[in-house]
């Protein structure tokens, strides 16, 4: 009878342990998954300065800023392309200005004002935003140096506030010589918009360019900062007070650089002024009125050098992101940049269609690798504000990403440039073993020592020889949207360079070179 009870007594506590055992564990388990639940909401840490080097960024960041140097116009300074030399010394001349400088805009030997303009900016931002990244591997100064190149030209195509110089050249002359710049003899006519015959795109682009690199100078060279801002400020007030597309006005540029609209310029133009200066009153324009009318909430566009919507979105969206806002309308440019990353996701629920079967974003044939590397820079931009933000998520849909899915977006898009393609082949001349050969630019074709007049050096263009020089950073166009590419100087469309590819590109590679985020205020 004893014995039975003390067992039974045992089992009892025994029990008694077990069932206690189970309740702390579901409180333990439920403890855990709440702070499972709350770390889902928290990304990963913040990075601190650059850390360890990606070498083969780097080495491609390297590779992509020399371009800047190919395309160089005027009297060269400290000349680090053995087949360069000073070109276009009298430009400007007819109208009494110096207009040397600036930058050839592709193969040829014009210089278009529009698309040098954003050139400017975009490789603005990229500094501003990954300075750090660019020292820890020695390409700052070049960045600024190039950028300089740009900026003097557009300030002394700017001799008053209401006159801005678009264009040095005449495409149709210019297109009918194959020559080195060098040698150039042809005539190099001057285009302007002013009151008479606005050009709100191109002077408004003009004014970002200048309001963004203000700020790139702003601590070097307070000086020409300031002077940089004055003429920013007076090229978007002449930009606005006389709507007009340049294209409508100046009907012969809409052949090369025809502008669907100057809505998106007047916005990203009035946000740079706005980071650059402080000025509520910029804000108030992006908000107001014309934002309504220009923005296009909601509706995701392609970043390129004719429109600028989706880069003013994720410019603005900083101001959400960094707490300097408290304006609901800035958050509809947030979520409208949160858009166009939704459709750049491959696993998005609204991810785009407009892709390679590689994953290339694949939106044009001529020039195919301007949007996915544009894109993949804004990408990497909106992943480094929601880190260094502590941003866990993007919502698209039913989905949610985080920054690292941006960020191998982006990096999916710079490797296939830079060979891992079905090609096996880089895309970025000079950097791998196997690049385009027969790129569609006149100074690489003819050698050096050549003596060519405007027509006898199309036997340069035709040649089946490879180029003699090699145009060192140059991003060509790029595949067919079946990933196919014909190596051949008369293939305009695939192996022709831009100066505006560099810029997105030199933006993209910053930001891989290293562990990445972003800085919280341009001032």
């Amino acid at each position: 009878m004893g014995k039975e009870s003390k067992s039974r007594g045992f089992f009892g506590w025994f029990l008694v342990l077990v069932i206690l055992a189970l309740v702390v564990g579901a409180v333990v388990y439920i403890i855990k998954k709440k702070l499972d639940h709350g770390n889902d909401n928290k990304p990963t840490p913040v990075p601190g300065p650059p850390g360890a080097i990606d070498h083969k960024y780097a080495y491609a960041l390297e590779i992509a800023m020399q371009f800047f140097d190919v395309q160089k116009s005027g009297r060269l300074v400290d000349n680090k392309i053995s087949w360069r030399g000073d070109s276009a010394l009298t430009d400007g001349s007819e109208a009494k200005l110096d207009l040397s400088k600036g930058m050839y805009d592709a193969g040829d030997h014009v210089k278009f004002g529009f698309p040098m303009a954003f050139t400017a900016t975009v490789l603005s931002w990229a500094i501003l935003e990954y300075r750090d990244q660019m020292e820890a591997v020695n390409q700052l100064e070049p960045a600024q140096q190039s950028l300089k190149w740009i900026t003097d030209f557009l300030l002394n195509a700017h001799p008053s506030p209401n006159v801005l110089y678009i264009q040095v050249g005449d495409p149709v002359t210019d297109h009918k010589c194959w020559d080195r710049p060098e040698d150039m003899t042809e005539k190099r006519p001057l285009t302007q918009v002013n009151a008479s015959i606005p050009g709100t795109e191109v002077a408004a682009e003009t004014a970002a360019a200048m309001a963004s690199a203000s700020l790139v100078f702003k601590t070097a060279d307070s000086t020409y900062s300031s002077t940089l801002l004055t003429h920013a400020k007076q090229l978007f007030t002449f930009a606005d007070n006389n709507r007009g597309s340049y294209s409508e006005k100046i009907p012969e540029v809409a052949t090369y650089y025809n502008s669907t609209g100057y809505g998106d310029e007047l916005l990203w133009a009035a946000s740079w002024l706005y980071h650059a200066t402080a000025d509520q009153s910029y804000l108030e324009y992006v908000t107001g009125e014309n934002g309504k009318e220009f923005a296009q909430w909601g509706s995701p566009t392609w970043f390129s050098w004719d429109n600028k919507l989706a880069g003013a979105q994720v410019l603005l969206s900083r101001l959400s992101f960094f707490g300097a806002s408290g304006n609901s309308v800035i958050e509809n440019y947030r979520k409208s940049a949160e858009n166009v990353m939704c459709g750049l996701l491959p696993e998005s629920p609204t991810a785009t269609s407009s892709r390679t079967e590689s994953g290339l974003i694949w939106v044009s044939e001529w020039n195919s690798l301007q949007h996915p590397v544009a894109s993949a820079f804004l990408a990497a931009l909106y992943g480094d504000y929601m880190l260094t933000t502590q941003t866990a998520k993007l919502t698209c849909g039913d989905h949610s990403f985080e920054p690292s899915d941006l960020r191998k977006f982006a990096k999916l898009q710079a490797d296939y440039v830079l060979g891992s393609n079905p090609l096996k082949m880089s895309f970025l001349v000079g950097y791998g073993d196997k690049y385009p050969q027969y790129v569609h630019h006149r100074g690489a074709s003819i050698p050096v020592n050549a003596t060519t007049g405007c027509t006898d050096g199309f036997q340069w263009l035709n040649s089946t020889k490879p180029n003699p020089n090699v145009a060192v950073g140059a991003l060509v166009g790029g595949p067919f949207l079946n990933e196919t590419f014909v190596d051949s100087r008369n293939n305009t469309m695939q192996t022709e360079p831009t100066t505006y590819n560099s810029a997105v590109i030199v933006g993209l590679l910053s930001s891989l070179v290293t562990t990445s985020s972003a800085v919280k205020s341009f001032g």
